[in-house]
Formats: structure tokens, sequence, C-alpha cells
């Protein structure tokens, strides 16, 4: 007999597979199970790792068995209406079929994980007439960045330019690259190539995994401090807190992370720059520029974000203490 409980301490759902559905793919095996979910964000939920087999990450195509413990993470709230909110948008670029945005860090991009409202999806639907509808609870989101990471983010108004550009993500078309500021001193230049998958404890983290996703995040030095670095970094693959996870893996987390370089800071020497990153109190990472096709055109198309007050000060701040040793 098929077992569906809802685990409320974090949201997961768990279900058990029985015989009637062994043999149907994971994906449409749980988009029936739950059909009131949208089938792209379930995929999506799959391909992140999100969606575990016997306590393991699967693929989409996998054919589930009877007597498969299938677990889903789910946001601790489902959203069954977006509402639009005034919430101010910086545009860089805009015309009639994408949008190119510079997002603030403290923003998240949609709602989920018991966040219903003030998310920039809200802000998208109250701004803009017409967005792709691919997945009706996140309106033209075609990538996200993280709630603290700040920076320039695609939204697509079409369906063919949300399509379009998704395919470019996913063959790696589209060059991401972000602005970093680490703890310790760097390698000039240096590529990660790691896995990352769900931390095996830690279920809201992800972590270096032989059972993960293939990653690749590569930078080099912009600047160097005396007990930080500032990077160029450029990743080819887009999993979760991919650029935070890599850079702790080599003992460089970014500074100001909560979640994977805690206790870093306390390392800090100087007690005014130990303060500075209390201050700021979020990730210093910021997605400074993005390339792509215009999925109309065919025309590459190239967009930079300044760095935000909050980092451009601490960068600031930096400088002058070195120069002042």
């Amino acid at each position: 007999m098929e077992q569906f409980e809802t685990l409320e301490n974090d949201g997961n759902v768990a279900l058990v597979v029985a015989e009637p559905d062994a043999g149907k793919r994971l994906d449409q095996y749980i988009a029936i199970q739950i059909p009131n979910y949208s089938r792209t964000r379930l995929h999506k939920q799959i391909c992140d790792g999100d969606v575990l087999v016997n306590s393991s990450i699967s693929k989409p195509s996998y054919r589930v068995r009877k007597g498969d413990l299938i677990e889903v993470e789910f946001p601790a709230a489902i959203v069954t209406e977006l509402v639009g909110e005034d919430i101010p948008l910086d545009i860089i670029y805009e015309d009639e079929d994408l949008v190119v945005i510079n997002k603030p860090s403290g923003l998240v991009v949609h709602p989920g994980a018991g966040i219903n409202s003030g998310t920039l999806a809200n802000g998208l639907v109250a701004h803009f007439q017409k967005l792709s509808c691919v997945d009706l609870f996140r309106p033209g989101i075609v990538h996200r960045l993280d709630r603290d990471t700040s920076g320039v983010m695609i939204v697509a108004k079409s369906e063919l330019a949300h399509q379009h550009l998704s395919e470019q993500f996913a063959s790696r078309v589209v060059k991401k690259r972000y602005t970093a500021l680490v703890y310790g001193a760097t390698e000039q230049t240096g590529v990660i190539e790691l896995p990352i998958g769900r931390h095996p404890t830690h279920r809201v983290k992800m972590s270096v995994s032989v059972k993960g996703r293939y990653a690749y995040t590569s930078y080099s030095v912009i600047k160097r401090f005396n007990e930080f670095t500032l990077l160029d970094v450029e990743i080819k693959t887009g999993r979760t807190h991919q650029i935070r996870v890599h850079l702790a893996h080599i003992n460089h987390p970014v500074v100001g992370d909560d979640v994977y370089g805690v206790g870093w800071s306390a390392r800090v020497k100087a007690v005014q720059l130990r303060r500075q990153i209390e201050r700021v109190g979020r990730q210093l990472l910021h997605a400074s520029n993005i390339s792509f096709i215009h999925p109309k055109t065919g025309k590459l198309l190239n967009f930079t974000a300044a760095l935000p007050k909050d980092f451009e000060q601490m960068v600031l701040q930096l400088t002058s203490a070195q120069i002042s040793h």
C-alpha cells in the first residue's frame, strides 16, 4: 500500500512507490502524486538534487521501483496566488522579449521556504504586463540568484524567449561572471571542478559530493589585501550555492557567508574589519556580468552591474587599511 507523508518539521514529502506505479519515470510519478504542484518546478527540483530516491540523488528519467522511498523537499508554504507588489526594480535593459535587472542583496527571487510575498517575482508581476508563464509562480524567471547575492539577472517576457534562454543556460552558452571577496590568499588563478549535491546531514546546505552533479568554477585574482582576496569568478554550470560551496571547499569562503564561512570572520585580526563584515551582514558575492544570445535577433548581448554600495565600501575599507600598514 502506498504511503504519503508530510514531514512537518522540514516541509518534506515522503512517498513509497506501490506496485501499480512501478516502471514510471521519476518526474512523471511525482507529478501524478502531487498534481497541484508545477511540473516544471518538480523537474527542476529533481535536477537540483532536492528529490532523493532511497536517500540518493537521481535523474528525472529514473524508473521507480516498488518500495522505493521518494523524498521531495518543499517550501514550508506553497503559494497558491502570486500577487503583484510595488517593489523597486533596477532595470538595466528592456525590450519586447526580455528584461535585464540588477537585483539588490536581500531580495528573494521567488516565493518559497515560507516566503510568500516581497519577492522579485511579486515585483515583476506588478511592473510588467507581459511575462513568460512557463511557471505561474515564477513568471519570467529563467535563472536565479541567492537572496543575499546581488547583481545582474535576465527575465523573460515571452514563452519563446524563456525557452530559448533556458536552452542557452542548459548548453552553457550563457557566460556568467561574479565578483567575490574571500578570506585568505588564493592562487592567482584556479579551477574547481567538483560535483555538488545536497549535504548528507544538513539538508539546507549543499556540499562537494561524489553523488552530486558536475560543477565547474574558475577564478582569477582582481586584487589582494592583507587577509582577503578579491576574485573574478566564472561558472560554466549553475548548481545551487555553487560558488560559495566551491570556494569554501578550497578554504577560501566568501566573506560574510554565514552558511559556508561560519567562524571565519573571528579570524580577522583587525577589529574594525570584523565589525564591518558584521555590518554588511551578507555574503559579498555579486553577479557582475552576463552575456547571452538574444532569443529573437541572434545578437550577442553583454551586461554589467556595478558593485553595490556595501560591497564597494568594504573594498575601500580594505584598501585603506592596507595603505595604512
